[in-house]
């Protein structure tokens, strides 16, 4: 072996070490039940359907999911259902239940163990181009109609800050508020809501204003293993160093 090789081991055995720590910790019949809910392009099932499972999903965070559980040695079983506040608190009642996409708040924070981040989401008002709707900040957007997604970290986080929502059960339906006029601006994540508004025939939005930026998580129930956290943060941050996850995330650009 030459020096080279003799320091690049030196460097990566503490990884290794912790790897093969944590995997010896996890009971091999040990498997998580992950949920997730159609949120494209980050999780979404291949059909549209509102319920799915296994290779049936699909999307950003659904593939790195994967590749980090496979890399951890985890096993696990992927479905997709709806609505998002029944997997939500679904999560939170049952032990190795993971849920994702999620987003990591402070309301959120000692509700779950977090792996991540998966993916970055940014926070946006959307409007139809021909609205001479121009904002410089949040304030601004009071005066208008809002459209929101129902039990959604972007709707919550308004809502927290005193605006007044059109709510609805499913994120796309806002797509033919928007169009009918029953709303004036859709708040919604960037990539996601101009995906849905794609699937529904409309491409002739543009954005008044990103208001916010966050991290989205893959959320466990509190009493999921330290050592399935650990393994699965550890093979996340691997596929960081390595490329992985920025290939993955190219696909979806």
């Amino acid at each position: 072996m030459n020096y080279r090789h003799f320091l690049k081991l030196l460097v990566l055995w503490p990884l290794l070490f912790c790897l093969g720590v944590a995997k010896a910790e996890i009971n091999p019949r040990t498997t998580i039940i992950l949920l997730t809910e159609n949120y494209p392009p980050f999780n979404m099932s291949v059909n549209d359907k509102n319920f799915a499972r296994g290779d049936n999903i699909d999307g950003l965070s659904t593939d790195i999911v994967r590749e980090m559980f496979k890399r951890a040695g985890v096993n696990y079983r992927l479905s997709l259902r709806f609505p998002w506040s029944r997997i939500y608190k679904l999560t939170q009642q049952k032990r190795n239940y993971g849920l994702f996409s999620t987003t990591r708040t402070e309301a959120r924070e000692d509700l779950f163990k977090w792996v991540g981040p998966l993916v970055v989401n940014e926070w946006v008002f959307l409007t139809l181009n021909n609205k001479p709707i121009r904002l410089r900040n949040l304030n601004e957007a009071r005066k208008y109609r809002i459209g929101g997604y129902k039990g959604d970290a972007i709707a919550n986080h308004l809502e927290n800050n005193g605006f007044n929502l059109v709510l609805s059960f499913r994120d796309n339906e806002n797509v033919a508020k928007l169009v009918d006029g029953r709303i004036d601006l859709w708040a919604t994540g960037n990539l996601s809501g101009r995906y849905l508004a794609q699937l529904e025939g409309v491409e002739n939005l543009k954005n008044v204003l990103t208001f916010k930026s966050t991290e989205m998580y893959l959320a466990f129930n509190k009493e999921t293993s330290d050592a399935v956290i650990d393994v699965l943060q550890n093979a996340l941050d691997e596929m960081v160093r390595d490329g992985t996850h920025q290939t993955l995330t190219n696909d979806y650009l």
